[in-house]
């Protein structure tokens, strides 16, 4: 297990890292147990820093599944809209849903989204920051990883009511983001970028799935993650 040296009182002390505790939402119309699934295949230098927490999103899948007869059942999500993703619906439900979970089964230091779940965790800083009543309890989130993102606001989603002014100024939250080259979000993910302060960047050659991480990739995620456990 990998130490840290520590100065106390002019004693050095060797240390283990404190494991960053991590929240992590699925995609839309999968489960937390499907997300786990795929961020197992990560190796186990990562995982083994990682505190991770995966949460079913509150609301059962209200059609077809894309990942139907790859994953078993049950599928949730987090929220829904209409068709054009201008309108959402049980958005502040599920925020409060989030605050409850966290507050019982926290704190906790960062959260993970991919997909459906990747869109809501870019917006969560913001609306800490705006002081959304969801969110007013629980302890300022320190970090993001956002696999597969998409914003709020951008090209393809309208702005829920209580994300408006989640991107209103230059999101100052340590993130790193994985994009996908075949991902057919990939455009949305490279404007997110915009919205943060020194984002880190992985990119890979897949579509919208979690990737492994091998070599410069995972260079760069050992490299944030000990940031985060310095933080």
């Amino acid at each position: 297990m990998e130490q840290v040296r520590k100065q106390e009182n002019g004693i050095i002390k060797n240390e283990i890292p404190k494991k960053p505790r991590i929240l992590c939402l699925h995609g839309f119309r999968t489960s937390g147990e499907i997300l786990k699934k795929l961020i197992s295949r990560w190796p186990e230098t990562v995982l083994e820093k990682l505190d991770l927490v995966f949460l079913d999103a509150p609301f059962p899948a209200q059609g077809k599944s894309d990942v139907e007869g790859i994953y078993d059942p049950p599928f949730y999500e987090w929220f829904q809209a209409d068709k054009d993703f201008q309108e959402y619906y049980n958005f502040e439900e599920c925020l409060d849903y989030l605050e409850d979970y966290m507050l019982k089964h926290g704190p906790f230091d960062g959260v993970l989204g991919f997909s459906q779940g990747a869109l809501l965790s870019a917006a969560l800083p913001g609306m800490q920051k705006e002081g959304v009543a969801a969110f007013t309890k629980v302890p300022l989130i320190k970090f993001l990883i956002i696999i597969s993102g998409s914003k709020f606001g951008g090209s393809k989603f309208g702005l829920p009511r209580l994300a408006a002014n989640a991107f209103s100024s230059p999101i100052n939250c340590p993130s790193l983001h994985i994009i996908g080259e075949l991902d057919f979000m990939k455009e949305e993910g490279e404007a997110l970028l915009n919205s943060f302060v020194d984002p880190i960047v992985i990119n890979h050659p897949k579509g919208h799935t979690v990737p492994r991480l091998v070599g410069e990739d995972l260079e760069k995620m050992l490299g944030f993650i000990q940031k985060m456990q310095v933080a």
